[in-house]
């Protein structure tokens, strides 16, 4: 006997009480993930009266040192539209400089939470997208189909969104080139010489380190309090990612974790942090080799040729994948969810919807690619010189 499944279909019902009771029709968009850049678009078009619900494959999961620039309170602010409480017990105020992924993370999880007009569906995957005339959509792998005015893609850079707004370039590609990760607490640490306030980037033959120092438990960031993390760019050891399956042809597909990084590894990169790195920061890496608190992750590019495609647009690292050696991205994700926002309000005033994603590809794509170009430059020439 042979099985059939049952596709469901969700539409995505958007009324807001208007003048005299009466509910008011005020556009619906489904986006697929919650990373940064789609918790920040949520909260953007939420902003506008747009009813969201969010697609997203996992639960955030704390990344190993990775690090945020440039991102202070007033920028959460201007997202979120609310400050955050002048409690020093809350443990999520922000300060500026350079800021932990789970910080920043958790700032914009709470003010989507907050928000009636934002739902998040964890553990659902979205394995295509479609549109009419009339709407666009997202089909999960268990055949629940969820209908919107748009579909938003921030689902990174393996995006699945951005293999129908953009199918003759569907990848981001290796840039030839990963970053080893650590964070280590700076009170478990006695290192010779004490970590400065801002951030470290040194330069050897054989890598560049970035060394910076992040908020500790309950945001503290008096020396000695701190968290601190390093990211090690490496293009020594590009035939482990294609052993281990992180990098195939030419297309990132994994990070490696802890487990996946052999014993040898380990003490090679060990040997090399004695001789490359200067205390502190040769301390922090130890300190999370010894523990095996390393992540690589191999680094993607992606130049768009275009973001949107009738009702379906990408925002964040699914439009445009740059190398964190430019220290945009947060903010060029943020530029986006402001900018998509204006478009979708403007649809929502009887403007055709893909007429208004049109201005949004306008608005940012030359800005986009450029940034993406820009650290192009960087990847090759770090990726030849290390060969």
């Amino acid at each position: 006997m042979r099985r059939t499944s049952r596709m469901t279909t969700t539409p995505i019902r958007a009324t807001t009480p208007a003048a005299g009771g009466e509910s008011k029709n005020q556009g619906t968009a489904v986006i697929v993930g919650a990373s940064l850049a789609g918790l920040m678009t949520g909260v953007a078009l939420a902003r506008i009266g747009v009813r969201v619900t969010m697609l997203e494959r996992s639960r955030a999961l704390p990344r190993s040192g990775a690090a945020l620039g440039g991102v202070d309170e007033q920028m959460l602010q201007r997202i979120t539209g609310t400050a955050h409480p002048d409690n020093a017990t809350a443990g999520r105020s922000v300060a500026a400089g350079v800021q932990s992924w789970m910080a920043v993370h958790a700032r914009l999880r709470a003010a989507v939470d907050a928000d009636p007009r934002i739902e998040i569906r964890p553990r659902t995957t979205v394995r295509a997208v479609g549109q009419d005339a009339d709407a666009a959509w997202g089909i999960t792998t268990d055949r629940q189909t969820f209908r919107a005015d748009v579909v938003i893609g921030a689902d990174g850079h393996r995006s699945v969104v951005r293999a129908s707004v953009a199918p003759g370039k569907p990848d981001a590609t290796f840039a030839g080139y990963l970053i080893w990760l650590g964070l280590t607490g700076e009170p478990a640490l006695r290192p010779t010489r004490r970590f400065p306030r801002d951030v470290d980037i040194l330069d050897s033959d054989d890598g560049i380190l970035l060394g910076y120092p992040l908020p500790g438990p309950g945001g503290l960031t008096a020396p000695g309090s701190r968290q601190i993390g390093w990211a090690w760019y490496d293009a020594g050891h590009n035939d482990l990612l294609r052993e281990k399956g992180s990098v195939v042809g030419n297309v990132v597909r994994r990070s490696l974790a802890p487990d996946d990084i052999p014993e040898a590894t380990f003490h090679e990169l060990a040997d090399k942090a004695r001789a490359l790195w200067p205390a502190p920061w040769r301390d922090a890496i130890l300190d999370c080799i010894d523990r095996r608190a390393v992540l690589g992750t191999p680094i993607a590019e992606y130049v768009p040729d275009r973001l949107v495609n009738g009702r379906l647009a990408l925002v964040g690292d699914a439009a445009h994948v740059p190398t964190p050696m430019t220290g945009s991205g947060f903010g060029a994700s943020l530029h986006d969810a402001e900018s998509i926002a204006t478009a979708v309000g403007k649809a929502m005033d009887a403007t055709p919807m893909a007429q208004a994603l049109r201005g949004y590809e306008k608005e940012r794509l030359r800005s986009v690619r450029r940034m993406v170009q820009a650290g192009q430059q960087f990847s090759r020439s770090f990726a030849r010189a290390a060969a």
